[in-house]
């Protein structure tokens, strides 16, 4: 214990008490990643020649015929003709059937962009060949889709020319190789890149499924899914059923070995050969021009021997490989066993953030408590890895949860207009930004690899599912006020644009953290701090930064111990230091070394 100035503060050490970590090694980058997620259909559309067209979509019979690629830069909630035409609801009629052209080519050109943001690792939703807009309905997972390519044509003709079930006959697209030089254009730039693998289910397009489906119980691919009754041909009614992810009949789910304890042989051989294919596609031995990690879609859902074998196969192809699971709940053992680097850390960081830090459901000792608990079941080089993330496709975007923070909703559900009534889809206020920023701070100074997900540094903003999957917004783009309601009603008159001075924000909270050891590499230790302040140090040898967040609408008092030299501040206020008191501005967050 440590008095200062009539305070006591109180420590609370990242070394203390941790688990025993006898998983996976942990590469050295990935403990000092800054992570961006892209959802590529809607992050940047370099071409037109590529857009995809009605027959590409999942369900073309259901859309008219006057369908077309939606305009980037209109209001989101505005309705194309096609759609009125499907009915009269936004969700239901439309939405999930538009596409906006987004492609691997806008990557590239954005490449520059995002090494200026600072980050220095992509994750990628699926990129693989899939009808759906989210892609997590493969129908093949050896070539990328042709129409995030140049050439979805050409690429369509290939792919017929093979026999998918077959490694020997796989060749490149064009969409492929642009891929490949994405990687290498990335690499040179100092970024990494993962991607999901889906490795639960696949769509009923996907190879396998569709001669299943067509050949019954005469199909090669007959053990590949969890058939439960195949059709009777003496009969007019179709009795083929099988298990959907979740009951999701578009989602087929691979089928496992009679024990369940690893998937069947089929689909495990045809995993391992894609994962060969994309993490050494010269098959040289030298994995500098393959992908060096997967996010892994799902994973408890797939069985851990599948999982050990898998991990076996990723590190004798690329030691430094970067695993990590789609986990929602405790991680800790899942990913010790399973020999994954690392989760997506909802657990042990988005959750209570947003529920301590945003919604103030409870106190933020409360938050100190559950971070610190939820991080010590990991090493201390597995904390550092943790993909920490507010916001993602699967989410509310993070300036929305502010916007909505009084309404205390949990983060696991479906937070959006379609679901509550009182869910509010406008732009946040400049106090709501104050926060945006506080929130920002804290991901990027406390332990874990942090991950933006596209847009958030821009200032976009959207409810959950689809409205979490607006469009980039880009700074030479002029965009329609969104002014409409998907309920049915005007709503104010909210400019769209590139957040320039949130963009510059981003970019210095990044440069401190890659300039800064002890916030990549140090130890945390919280203090006591008065009500709404979270106040913590990060000390790697001997060095050590301060960290102050006032989550409150009034100045708070926190206690220091000497001269002290201002490295970062959330916002433009000034802040005053008397006594041994430094006293932090409303909704502000200071990152501070001590002078000698």
């Amino acid at each position: 214990m440590i008095k200062h100035a009539g305070w006591v503060i109180g420590f609370f050490v990242a070394s203390l008490a941790v688990a025993q970590d006898q998983g996976a090694p942990v590469p050295a980058w990935a403990q000092q990643a800054v992570w961006y997620q892209i959802f590529p259909e809607r992050f940047y559309s370099a071409l037109r020649s590529n857009d995809p067209v009605r027959a590409s979509l999942e369900f073309p019979d259901q859309v008219p015929e006057s369908w077309r690629v939606a305009r980037w830069t209109w209001d989101w909630y505005r309705r194309d003709h096609w759609e009125k035409e499907m009915g009269p609801d936004f969700y239901e009629h439309g939405v999930f059937h538009r596409r906006y052209g987004g492609d691997l080519v806008g990557v590239l050109e954005k490449l520059d962009y995002l090494d200026s943001l600072g980050i220095t690792a992509i994750y990628f939703n699926p990129v693989f060949y899939a009808r759906s807009l989210h892609k997590y309905d493969a129908t093949l997972y050896h070539h990328i889709d042709p129409y995030f390519g140049p050439d979805p044509e050409a690429d369509l003709a290939i792919m017929s020319g093979e026999d998918p079930g077959n490694p020997k006959t796989w060749t490149w697209t064009t969409a492929d190789t642009l891929f490949l030089h994405l990687v290498r254009e990335a690499h040179r730039r100092g970024i990494r890149i993962i991607i999901d693998g889906v490795f639960n289910h696949t769509g009923r397009d996907f190879f396998a499924f569709a001669d299943l489906q067509r050949h019954q119980a005469q199909s090669p691919y007959r053990d590949w899914y969890i058939v439960t009754s195949f059709d009777d041909p003496r009969t007019p009614e179709n009795e083929f059923r099988y298990k959907g992810w979740w009951g999701v009949e578009t989602l087929p789910e691979f089928a496992n070995t009679p024990d369940n304890s690893n998937l069947a042989p089929g689909p495990r051989r045809y995993l391992f050969a894609i994962t060969r294919r994309w993490m050494d596609p010269d098959g040289d031995g030298n994995p500098a021009d393959g992908i060096d990690g997967w996010r892994l879609d799902v994973a408890e859902e797939v069985p851990l021997g599948f999982w050990k074998e898998w991990h076996q196969l990723v590190h004798s192809l690329n030691p430094e490989a970067y695993t990590v699971a789609e986990i929602w709940g405790d991680a800790a053992d899942f990913i010790r066993e399973g020999g994954f680097t690392a989760a997506m850390n909802y657990h042990g960081f988005a959750i209570p953030v947003k529920y301590g830090l945003i919604d103030r459901r409870f106190s933020l000792r409360e938050l100190v408590r559950q971070l610190g608990e939820r991080r010590k079941a990991f090493s201390p080089e597995r904390q550092r890895a943790m993909q920490n993330l507010i916001d993602s496709h699967d989410t509310d975007r993070l300036a929305s949860m502010i916007v909505n923070r009084h309404l205390r909703l949990n983060y696991d559900r479906d937070n959006s207009p379609r679901w509550s009534g009182l869910y509010d889809i406008r732009k946040p206020t400049a106090e709501e930004r104050r926060m945006q920023r506080l929130v920002a701070l804290l991901q990027m100074t406390y332990v874990g690899s942090p991950m933006v997900y596209y847009g958030t540094e821009a200032g976009m903003w959207g409810a959950d599912d689809p409205d979490d999957r607006m469009p980039m917004v880009w700074p030479d783009s002029t965009y329609e006020l969104q002014q409409r309601d998907p309920r049915g009603y005007l709503c104010r008159q909210d400019t769209v644009a590139f957040d320039r001075a949130l963009f510059a924000y981003y970019q210095r909270i990044i440069a401190l953290r890659k300039q800064e050891e002890a916030l990549t590499r140090g130890d945390i230790s919280f203090l006591d701090a008065p009500e709404d302040v979270l106040y913590f140090h990060r000390t790697y040898r001997g060095d050590t930064l301060s960290v102050a967040l006032n989550a409150s609408k009034n100045v708070r008092p926190v206690p220091v111990q000497g001269r002290l030299r201002v490295l970062l501040k959330s916002s433009e206020e000034p802040i005053r230091v008397e006594q041994g008191v430094l006293y932090l501005p409303p909704l502000t967050g200071v990152v501070f070394r001590y002078e000698p």
